[in-house]
């Protein structure tokens, strides 16, 4: 399903406008940078601006062949006759309320308005989305048990029937992933922040229960929200809030070891999870083209392995084997 040709993917949340309204033609832009660098998976969600990002990347796709995408269930869509002007952080979400429903049903539905909004024949990855979650609500027994007692079975089903290739999750915590592994199912799973840089904490236990289960990653989130791409500059953010002094601290001795190479921190960033044998794909989501383009520069920048042993033995990373 995934292969060397997916190894940077494109991640959609920008097109639902996520933290400032998206200007005309502005997904055409990105999207069509993207293709035009050889990009060929593309991850989204009906949570993306209530089915926007959705709907701007299927009618990107709709004529062009070749590519990979992932859209998630977890989150029904229902009209809103009354909508925020800014929706769970979207400034440019349509007019839907959302409501959790990881059960058989939800799944199902969830799936079929995703091909509506998509307009397109095909899904290839689906993913549960934010299940686990505390932020979100979602770390109760009743929503896990709607997934392992009858959510799992629609997953089941729409593999076997062909209507998508490959399941997984689709979540920002560790925890989640060591609950459900085992649990039900599991082709991938799209985890957020939790192998960078900054943040290992996949490292501890979860990247070897993975390949024992022989199940795969893609890895988003590897600025753990921006710091990692600024640096350790005032304002700074880690994992959506203010920098503390100690992440700081952290990232001013990752920046030097970099500094001493002569390595961009951001590429080291963006390379990092790629070089583990068990992530399929770095997933880069961004609404700016030259955005795109420069991260794309720098995932593709030669780095000298002696920038990885320098970092290894200063316990920023784990030594390669």
């Amino acid at each position: 399903m995934l292969n060397a040709a997916h190894r940077l993917s494109f991640g959609t949340s920008g097109l639902g406008g996520l933290y400032k309204p998206l200007a005309p033609g502005e997904a055409e832009a990105v999207l069509t940078a993207a293709w035009d660098s050889g990009t060929r998976y593309f991850d989204t969600a009906p949570h993306y601006g209530n089915g926007a990002a959705e709907g701007l990347l299927g009618n990107f796709l709709r004529d062009r062949e070749g590519w990979v995408l992932s859209t998630k269930v977890g989150r029904v869509l229902t009209p809103d006759p009354n909508p925020p002007a800014v929706i769970n952080g979207f400034h440019s979400s349509w007019p839907f309320k959302q409501e959790f429903d990881f059960s058989y049903d939800g799944i199902m539905r969830s799936v079929e308005d995703s091909f509506q909004r998509l307009g397109l024949n095909r899904i290839d990855i689906l993913y549960v989305h934010d299940i686990g979650e505390p932020a979100a609500g979602t770390d109760t027994p009743e929503h896990r048990a709607a997934l392992l007692d009858s959510g799992q079975k629609a997953l089941e089903q729409l593999k076997a029937d062909g209507t998508v290739a490959a399941v997984g999750l689709g979540v920002n915590r560790v925890e989640t992933c060591n609950d459900l592994i085992g649990q039900m199912h599991i082709d991938l799973i799209l985890l957020a922040g939790r192998y960078t840089l900054l943040d290992g904490s996949a490292r501890e236990g979860l990247l070897n229960k993975l390949a024992a289960h022989d199940i795969r990653l893609v890895i988003g989130g590897v600025f753990n929200s921006g710091i990692l791409a600024t640096g350790p500059v005032d304002g700074a953010h880690f994992n959506y809030a203010p920098a503390s002094p100690e992440i700081l601290e952290r990232t001013s001795a990752i920046k030097a070891i970099c500094d001493s190479h002569d390595v961009p921190l951001a590429a080291a960033a963006l390379q990092y999870p790629d070089r583990h044998p068990l992530v399929a794909s770095t997933l880069i989501g961004t609404s700016k083209a030259a955005s795109w383009l420069r991260n794309v520069d720098q995932f593709n920048r030669a780095i000298p392995e002696a920038l990885w042993a320098d970092l290894a033995s200063a316990g920023f990373i784990e030594p390669q084997p």
